[in-house]
């Protein structure tokens, strides 16, 4: 069963591994990272740490029972209550539900962990299925915005009103999450 985790030191080997497993594929919706990406990818990955613990931004890996990272999603631009969402799926992954079970468990933990009210998120109009699991995760559309020269959407999702509780059809199990305080 996937779970949940919060980034941390010892997810390098296997994030990176994902990363270059499916760069063509997720080239094909969003931009590539670039060659400087995987030169520097421990430094980076040292500072996603470092942000992480500021509370900024909270990086999340969808792990199965191996420890091979099935995907990303990521809270990031943390301030006042709001963040932006983000994720990938692995291309082995798609077709799943992972990447809709794995929203809906980050809108949960924004609420009763991040003390978040509002995530935001963005694509681009071509990108169906990432539309499909923001519909699906109860975000709306916010209005239109270019994406690398491409035409996209806007999305916002109001967190208040709900419990906080994942929802009954999460099937994952969650890794440790440190709690605000």
């Amino acid at each position: 069963m996937p779970r949940l985790e919060l980034l941390r030191r010892d997810h390098a080997p296997a994030l990176l591994e994902f990363e270059r497993e499916n760069g063509a594929y997720f080239a094909a919706s969003i931009p590539a990272r670039g060659d400087a990406y995987f030169a520097h990818f421990d430094a980076r990955h040292q500072e996603l740490l470092a942000e992480q613990a500021s509370g900024l931004h909270f990086f999340h890996l969808l792990v199965d029972s191996e420890g091979a990272v099935l995907g990303r999603v990521n809270v990031i631009d943390v301030a006042d209550g709001s963040a932006e969402l983000g994720y990938r799926i692995a291309e082995r992954a798609a077709g799943r539900g992972l990447a809709t079970a794995a929203v809906r468990e980050v809108c949960a933990l924004g609420v009763t962990t991040y003390g978040l009210s509002t995530l935001r998120a963005v694509t681009t109009v071509d990108n169906a299925g990432s539309r499909a699991v923001l519909a699906r995760t109860g975000f709306l559309p916010a209005g239109d915005i270019e994406l690398n020269g491409r035409p996209g959407l806007r999305f916002v999702r109001d967190l208040r009103g709900t419990d906080g509780a994942a929802p009954e059809d999460v099937h994952m199990v969650r890794g440790s999450v440190r709690r605000r305080g």
